[in-house]
């Protein structure tokens, strides 16, 4: 029961692990827009947009952050660094503490942003439950962090 246990763990490492490396090296595959460049649509986008808002607010909201110079490569560096960290096992507990904001960031993407794709949603959430799940898998190691007492006189 125990090895299985630890099988199923290394594979969901593995699989979150990729799912980040994947996406975050996809975030380097086209080139970013400059600081001065405008989201410009013909007059046929306009239409699609006005009859679905929702996929303008995310090009909206995935533009802006390419356009900042820096938001969606440190957003594609963090998920690759996170993924391979999950990957190679023995840092595994540290690959999941980095991607904990990245992979609620991704849910809330979905959630907020693109509720009505139901496919998407439940993998953003399946991934930030692995993510919680491989954390809480590693209580022990965390445990001391959450009795430290900050305020000392």
């Amino acid at each position: 029961m125990k090895k299985s246990i630890n099988i199923f763990f290394i594979a969901i490492r593995l699989v979150l692990g990729g799912v980040m490396i994947y996406g975050g090296l996809s975030k380097f595959k086209k080139s970013m827009p400059s600081p001065t460049e405008m989201l410009i649509m013909d007059d046929q986008k306009k239409t699609e947009y006005l009859k679905n808002p929702e996929k303008l607010k995310i090009k909206n909201y995935i533009f802006g952050m390419k356009q900042s110079g820096f938001a969606w490569e440190l957003l594609g560096i963090t998920e690759i660094i996170g993924g391979l960290l999950l990957i190679s096992q023995f840092f595994s507990f540290i690959g999941a503490l980095i991607l904990l904001p990245v992979s609620l960031h991704i849910f809330l993407f979905h959630l907020k942003l693109e509720p009505s794709d139901t496919k998407e949603l439940v993998l953003a959430l399946l991934y930030l439950l692995i993510n919680l799940l491989l954390l809480l898998k590693e209580y022990r190691l965390f445990k001391p962090l959450l009795k430290l007492k900050i305020w000392t006189h």
